[in-house]
């Protein structure tokens, strides 16, 4: 790129910056479970709003709810995205960004996209590896530090079902042998199934959770654009939620219309599966409200044809109406532009009231909403299997007065001790909350480690 050139990227970008509609409406019309959507309002200039990252201050740290203490669980980690906790008490980062994306990237959108992603943090290149922390003496902090997986391709994902430990590769399905207590794994992973990735792999990340038998596993796969602008033929198999058979490597498509699904659970009580999904951009700062939601198998969500049911989407043509007809409602809004990724149950009888039925969600932190939404930890309460009220913040404080962000959360997980575990890319570090009555030293910590 030449000088004159460079100059006008530099300018386009500032103006972008710069410009754009403001939200009309109160963050919270977007939130609950009958959720304000306005009339869409698309500009020529999208509305751009991005905290640059800073990192956190030697001793800084976000701000607990009442009631909760947050403490460094590991720092000085590299992008570490997502959580999976081992039986024997071993916290797994998956340490991962995207994976080159070269069809992602041409005009003036595409070049834009890649200035944006470097402007939030969001442009380096993967660690490509997982990482095992061990709390040794239960005092809530890694003493230990081991590489568990390396050479693998943006890992995100993780489950593990008898001896088989799974990862969900930017493109593949992985499965490697595990023994208890094993600090590192060596030996070349097998490839259960090929996933949706490509020179676009516009959503990159896939997530995979494990059904309650082991049977089967669940995957998420976001879709190639933002409204399919790239063309349907790049959308087979995408935003969509897949059911596994791990053991021959075939999958069908379990729920589908889903634009960018990340985080699984099941509900504790009911045995039901639920997703948060990221929802449409470039309509304005009041729409599209994410979501979170129960998935009943061969439901449709709607994307791209339509959000939360059946509001078309005018930028998508030919439209689909037989799709739209059955496009389901979800069951709660989680704001406009939040980018809610990670999702856990709360542990019953564990947390005290009201946390301990709900889930908490971590939102990474929008771009295209001025003001700014999510950058927080939420917990939204259950009443008979289905998400009420208003939600609580959690965790606070990841971005400053300046609009610089000293951290973003992405998973949420409970390790053995019932600690909420948070993963925050920005900041590097593996944050770990509790409610007071539980943030003790444990002395027989140490009987649940197998060295």
């Amino acid at each position: 790129m030449n000088h004159c050139c460079s100059l006008l990227f530099s300018a386009l970008a500032i103006m972008l910056t710069a410009c754009g509609e403001v939200a009309q409406l109160p963050f919270s019309a977007g939130v609950g479970v009958n959720p304000q959507l306005p009339a869409p309002n698309s500009t020529l200039i999208p509305t751009v709003n991005i905290a640059s990252p800073v990192g956190w201050s030697e001793h800084g740290t976000p701000i607990a709810a009442p009631g909760m203490v947050v403490n460094a669980f590991a720092a000085g980690l590299d992008h570490p995205r997502w959580i999976y906790v081992l039986p024997n008490s071993d916290v797994l980062v998956a340490e991962t960004n995207a994976p080159p994306k070269p069809e992602d990237g041409k005009g003036i959108k595409g070049w834009f996209m890649k200035w944006m992603m470097n402007k939030v943090g969001a442009g380096v290149p993967s660690a490509n590896r997982i990482t095992l922390l061990r709390d040794t003496d239960g005092d809530g902090v890694a003493e230990i530090r081991t590489v568990f997986i390396e050479g693998l391709n943006s890992p995100f994902g993780m489950a593990l079902i008898g001896k088989d430990f799974y990862v969900a590769n930017s493109d593949a399905l992985i499965r490697f042998s595990y023994t208890q207590g094993q600090t590192r794994i060596t030996q070349a992973g097998i490839k259960v199934l090929d996933l949706p990735g490509g020179a676009i792999n516009h959503h990159w990340t896939k997530n995979v959770l494990a059904s309650p038998d082991g049977s089967r596993l669940y995957v998420t796969v976001g879709s190639n654009s933002n409204v399919a602008e790239n063309g349907m033929d790049q959308e087979v198999g995408r935003a969509a939620i897949w059911e596994v058979d791990p053991k021959n490597g075939s999958y069908r498509i379990f729920s589908s219309g889903l634009r960018n699904p990340n985080g699984l659970a099941w509900e504790p009580s009911s045995g039901v599966l639920w997703t948060v999904v990221n929802e449409r951009d470039e309509i304005g700062s009041d729409l599209v409200p994410d979501y979170l939601t129960s998935v009943p198998d061969g439901s449709f969500f709607g994307w791209p044809y339509s959000y939360f049911g059946q509001h078309l989407d005018e930028r998508v043509q030919p439209q689909r109406p037989d799709l739209v007809a059955k496009a389901r409602v979800p069951d709660y809004a989680l704001g406009t532009h939040t980018a809610s990724l990670g999702l856990t149950f709360s542990k019953r009888n564990q947390w005290p009231a009201p946390f301990d039925n709900g889930v908490f969600i971590g939102q990474h932190g929008s771009w295209n909403r001025e003001p700014r939404s999510g950058y927080k930890v939420i917990f939204v309460v259950f009443k008979a299997g289905k998400p009420i009220g208003d939600p609580i913040d959690v965790l606070t404080g990841f971005v400053s007065d300046n609009d610089e962000a000293f951290g973003r959360p992405v998973g949420v997980a409970f390790d053995k001790r019932n600690a909420l575990m948070v993963a925050d890319d920005v900041g590097n570090t593996i944050w770990r909350v509790t409610s007071r009555f539980t943030n003790s030293v444990d002395p027989n910590w140490t009987k649940s480690i197998d060295h």
